[in-house]
């Protein structure tokens, strides 16, 4: 469905009970102190186990390229709308179109977020996004959650009119950058743990979980082919702003020598500051070209969280 750019109205299940459960969380006692706020995630998690959670980042810029929870790192081919997130808690639709004619190379023009009802909390909100068109509103027009107790739990704000929009979910503990350069869209998100894993099999089809599918990853050669301007011109651009010759500094050349557009270099530096904001682990900042050339991947790669992904919801009495 999500291929073939259906819509997406959000869950058709009953609202779920507050916030994602947090691990070895039991019900609230009455007696003693205060219970936490259930629409404070970070805030929740730090009382309940003494240390902060736990949180993964993903982005998507450019072509586009696409850097997963577990450090993978694709060049992509996908046109038309494809899931980024899809969770129950977040669903994250991007729709790409090619930057020319004919061309394998794809740029983001159209983003879609849904937060979905959250008990207490929010309000179901959609938030779209699309070239020369970043509001610094929900789609209601609305700028936070609703009315519910926790309605300040989800709120949007403008860094920069009409090119760089940030929404904070302080109740499921994510923070969401989007940003418009060189005629694309670039998204980048910090998510807690559980709520990144707290989806079923049948939406196993997520780019921030699993990257691109293999028949839709551009290969090296594909990668290497003449573009508008030489990868000479294209590597002297990005190396301006990006002196370490990692992924994003092989994803701006490519997008340079593709479109021709030394903006491109943009949303490359955006993307790598992105991934240094929101990274749990700077060690795992920069990513480099496997020994095959077509992955990309960190020096210690992560292991998969893929397996055994559940969600316990908390329940306060």
């Amino acid at each position: 469905m999500i291929q073939h750019n259906c819509s997406r109205q959000g869950p058709t299940a009953p609202p779920q009970p507050r916030g994602p459960a947090l691990p070895g969380a039991g019900p609230i006692r009455s007696s003693g102190p205060p219970a936490p706020d259930p629409c404070d995630y970070e805030g929740r998690f730090s009382r309940l186990h003494g240390r902060p959670p736990g949180f993964l980042h993903c982005a998507s810029f450019g072509d586009p390229h696409v850097r997963s929870f577990h450090h993978h790192f694709h060049t992509c081919r996908v046109q038309g709308a494809w899931p980024l997130l899809d969770n129950d808690f977040l669903f994250v639709q991007a729709t790409s179109s090619p930057v020319a004619s004919g061309a394998n190379a794809t740029t983001t023009r159209k983003l879609t977020i849904i937060f979905k009802n959250m008990q207490e909390c929010i309000d179901q909100k959609v938030y779209q996004a699309e070239v020369d068109n970043l509001p610094a509103a929900f789609e209601d027009g609305s700028i936070n959650g609703g009315d519910r107790p926790g309605g300040s739990s989800l709120s949007i704000r403008t860094a920069n009119l009409g090119s760089h929009v940030e929404i904070r979910a302080a109740y499921i503990g994510t923070t969401i950058i989007i940003r418009q350069t060189a005629g694309q869209l670039s998204f980048s998100i910090k998510v807690a743990e559980d709520v990144a894993r707290a989806f079923s099999a049948e939406q196993d089809l997520q780019l921030c979980v699993g990257g691109c599918p293999p028949s839709q990853r551009l290969s090296r050669s594909e990668r290497n082919r003449r573009g508008a301007i030489t990868l000479d011109t294209a590597r002297q651009l990005c190396k301006e702003g990006l002196p370490v010759e990692d992924a994003y500094f092989h994803s701006c050349v490519f997008d340079v020598s593709i479109s021709g557009d030394p903006n491109f270099t943009v949303a490359a530096q955006a993307a790598l500051e992105d991934a240094r904001a929101f990274l749990p682990d700077l060690e795992k900042l920069h990513l480099f070209p496997s020994d095959t050339g077509v992955p990309l991947s960190s020096a210690t790669p992560l292991a998969p969280l893929l397996s055994g992904l559940f969600v316990l919801w908390l329940s306060i009495q």
